[in-house]
């Protein structure tokens, strides 16, 4: 299928495009690329797989990252699309961007390498 048009495009930033994954698969996508430093990270579905979108974001800000994501204004709209048989089909779309609003998590200390470290003789 192809799209005609969506909700706005996107500003730069990293976007997750929702399907036929399992939710948690998602949720550590958006989680990851949230910790990697992305200012906006862009969840996008289309039709069904709507409801699975705002499962994902409601996971990663209440029980990921409570408190250190905002959402920002949700798009939605309509998406035509030209099905396998030729015809047009009118879609449902959202975009919901989430925004980081607290520090970005600082990586463990590594500890240092043990020196002198096998047989000693």
């Amino acid at each position: 299928m192809r799209a005609a048009r969506g909700p706005e495009a996107d500003p730069p930033g990293s976007t997750v495009f929702i399907g036929l994954k399992p939710t948690m698969t998602y949720v550590f996508q958006v989680v990851t690329q949230v910790n990697s430093g992305a200012p906006e990270v862009v969840v996008r579905a289309r039709g069904n797989a709507i409801a699975k979108a705002v499962d994902v974001v409601e996971v990663v800000r209440r029980r990921f990252l409570e408190g250190q994501v905002e959402v920002g204004p949700i798009a939605i709209g309509t998406e035509r699309l030209v099905n396998r048989d030729g015809r047009d089909a009118n879609v449902s779309s959202i975009a919901i961007p989430l925004t980081r609003t607290g520090p970005l998590p600082t990586p463990p200390d590594r500890p240092a390498p043990a020196s002198g470290a096998g047989s000693s003789g």
